[in-house]
């Protein structure tokens, strides 16, 4: 394991302690971690991307929606296979839009997968936001949704969601500072329900079909469940004079990404509400 995640883990596990979580339940707690990456120009690892910038399609795809915006750029090929549990295409690039909605605080969007040596192109329209480089950092996520965590099995599970709250801060994970998540689990402002699940829920009921079972966070993943693709921590809306962060969540069943079909993401919003 990296020193920089063992490190983390030992914060956690630390700050959990203090605040008098079982020992016994810090580490079950610890074993439901996930990989992921965690990628901002504010820190020190590879370049495998950009945020932001002018709106980049192939030559020979159609024209966005309007208000639909290039919020990041991913370079498959400069993401390690080990940063995240995802089945990515080894190479090409993956383009996260998106378009948020100031009258309901959502959002909406899109991935599309550019295969390696297919060129881009900058289309005219609004910029959304200022480019800058995406840089990895090999990370690790917890669970952070209430609906995820039964409280009885876990009864100190508001101290150590605390204590994990308290490590992502100490690291910088301020929503007034933006990043962007690969893989692991979602996180919002609220704490309560989960994109993810919601995004399967809501897959079912396309199909009309029954919601399932809710996937547990210390069961391994299966082909048929539903990922964080990535989230994008800090999201901004002008609602009324006021600027609103939040977060914007691309979703997607596991086999969906190893099969490359990428028209298949949900795309959520959750933004504080004035």
């Amino acid at each position: 394991m990296r020193p920089e995640i063992l490190d983390k883990m030992n914060r956690f596990r630390e700050r959990a302690l203090a605040g008098g979580v079982p020992s016994a339940e810090v580490e079950r707690w610890l074993e439901a971690a996930r990989p992921c990456a965690t990628l901002a120009s504010s820190v020190d690892g590879p370049v495998v991307g950009h945020f932001g910038g002018p709106d980049l399609l192939p030559a020979d795809a159609p024209r966005l929606p309007a208000g639909l915006n290039l919020i990041a750029l991913l370079d498959l090929a400069a993401l390690p296979d080990d940063a995240t549990t995802l089945l990515l295409p080894p190479d090409g690039r993956l383009l996260f839009f998106a378009r948020l909605h100031p009258d309901d605080l959502d959002a909406s969007g899109r991935v599309m997968y550019v295969p390696a040596g297919t060129p881009l192109e900058e289309r005219p329209g609004d910029d959304g936001h200022d480019r800058a480089e995406l840089r990895l950092k090999h990370d690790f996520s917890l669970p952070d949704n209430e609906v995820l965590v039964d409280p009885v099995e876990h009864p100190h599970a508001k101290d150590l969601r605390e204590a994990w709250s308290d490590v992502l801060y100490e690291d910088g994970h301020h929503r007034d500072r933006t990043h962007l998540q690969i893989d692991g689990y979602s996180r919002d402002s609220y704490g309560e329900d989960d994109p993810v699940t919601a995004s399967a829920a809501m897959a079912a009921g396309r199909a009309g079909k029954p919601e399932g079972r809710r996937a547990s966070p210390w069961a391994r993943p299966g082909p048929g469940d539903w990922a964080l693709l990535a989230q994008w921590y800090g999201g901004v809306l002008d609602f009324g004079g006021s600027r609103i962060g939040g977060d914007v969540f691309w979703t997607v069943a596991r086999k969906d990404v190893q099969a490359r079909c990428f028209d298949q993401v949900t795309v959520l919003g959750c933004f504080e509400g004035p």
